[in-house]
């Protein structure tokens, strides 16, 4: 298996809902916190991509509820990188608290050109920077199908 990368985070007051658990949308807020530190780690700072020319868009999420993180619980969100593919990534998160899974899921990017928002092919450099992150049973482009 690749590296996996992991980010943590505590849980506000304000991120909670009525029945004392995180608000389900919060998590792909965390998740988005967790693939900015990723990023920032592995490629760039996030304002380096677009300079860069390319960017990185959000096409499919999909998240499980297991068990509900709670006020002041630090959650560690594991990224494993599932797939890159030609025009777009997959990473599929897993959100535990002290090892208890809460949540997980699947997030399908997309590489696109800043202006245009037109799809793109994910830079050589940027694949190079999360080949390490890819999963065993993942797939990098011309291993398997898909974009």
């Amino acid at each position: 298996m690749g590296q996996i990368f992991s980010h943590r985070l505590r849980v506000r007051y304000s991120e909670c809902d009525q029945q004392g658990v995180v608000f389900n949308g919060h998590y792909l807020f965390f998740y988005d916190v967790a693939l900015t530190e990723m990023w920032r780690a592995a490629v760039s700072g996030p304002d380096e991509m677009v300079d860069a020319g390319y960017d990185l868009v959000v096409a499919e999420a999909r998240i499980r509820y297991r068990e509900g993180a709670r006020f002041d619980d630090l959650v560690d969100i594991e990224m494993p990188v599932a797939h890159l593919g030609t025009t777009s990534m997959i990473v599929r998160p897993r959100f535990l608290v002290e090892g208890r899974l809460m949540a997980d899921g699947e997030v399908r990017h997309v590489f696109v050109d800043p202006g245009s928002k037109a799809k793109r092919e994910m830079p050589g450099d940027v694949r190079a920077a999360l080949a390490p992150y890819l999963e065993e049973t993942g797939q990098a482009a011309g291993t398997g199908s898909g974009s």
